[in-house]
């Protein structure tokens, strides 16, 4: 690994390199190892998450070593630099016509695509549901069990190369349409309503207790969260601002299954 991330940081810093075979070599094998799930552009840690920004250089390198190709499934043509994943049914992968996944995610044993779209750099784990027309974008971090629902938007991140891919941590409920971008970490077995748009600008405010409490690009592990709108005062008048509103929290004490069943009856939350 200390070899790939001097070659890639070199070559990052010198596109000159890029001409080199060794070069080109190395960043493929960065790639591989991200098809594969032993490298990922994120990782947990024990004192939260670590951005390999390195990794992240490899894949944004990638793109102008690759040549423009012409591939076809069955009567339908595509045309672009990166192939598609291949071999699921030895990987243990459930794909459904017209899921598309770029090589270069990792797909774990186990999950489901319906038709959606997984970019390249993203890491999705065991378990989880992708639904219909719901994409991870390149280098989102996709937990176990994690069910995202139809039209579900995961934003994608390469640059800045500094800048944290979104992360959904494992259990995780995202309803229909949600969007969840710009690095936003959703922690473990959250809920996420139909329609909540998150944004490292948008106001997270639980509402439990007898005062707000306020979070920016976090939602907090078990939160139920739904769309809100705020009052914001401007020149020309008060409107209301989108917000996301914390209103409960799933339960530990019972099965995950139960909790969120109970979580959504319990506070009326579409899906």
């Amino acid at each position: 690994m200390e070899h790939l991330q001097k070659s890639i940081e070199q070559a990052w810093d010198n596109r000159e390199l890029l001409k080199e075979s060794s070069v080109q070599a190395d960043i493929r094998v960065v790639i591989e190892l991200l098809d594969k799930g032993k490298l990922r552009v994120a990782e947990p840690t024990t004192d939260g998450w670590k951005v390999n920004d390195w990794v992240k250089k490899a894949v944004i390198l990638y793109f102008p070593i690759q040549k423009m190709e012409t591939s076809h499934a069955g009567p339908m043509e595509f045309h672009d630099k990166m192939p598609l994943k291949n071999h699921y049914a030895e990987l243990g992968i459930r794909v459904v016509p017209h899921a598309v996944a770029r090589h270069g995610a990792y797909i774990a044993s186990g999950v489901i695509l319906m038709p959606s779209y997984v970019n390249i750099g993203a890491y999705v784990d065991s378990g989880t549901m992708v639904d219909t027309w719901a994409t991870v974008g390149s280098c989102a971090q996709i937990g176990k069990h994690v069910h995202l629902s139809g039209g579900v938007g995961i934003g994608g991140v390469l640059e800045p190369v500094q800048a944290a891919p979104v992360i959904i941590e494992d259990g995780c409920f995202i309803g229909s349409r949600c969007i969840v971008v710009e690095g936003v970490r959703v922690g473990k077995e959250a809920v996420l309503g139909a329609g909540v748009t998150l944004t490292l600008s948008t106001k997270i405010i639980d509402v439990t207790g007898a005062e707000p409490k306020e979070y920016r690009g976090y939602v907090p592990e078990r939160s139920v969260v739904i769309p809100g709108t705020q009052m914001k005062q401007f020149a020309a008048g008060e409107y209301g601002v989108p917000c996301a509103l914390i209103i409960g929290q799933r339960k530990a004490s019972t099965d995950l299954k139960t909790s969120l069943n109970d979580a959504l009856r319990e506070h009326n939350v579409a899906v």
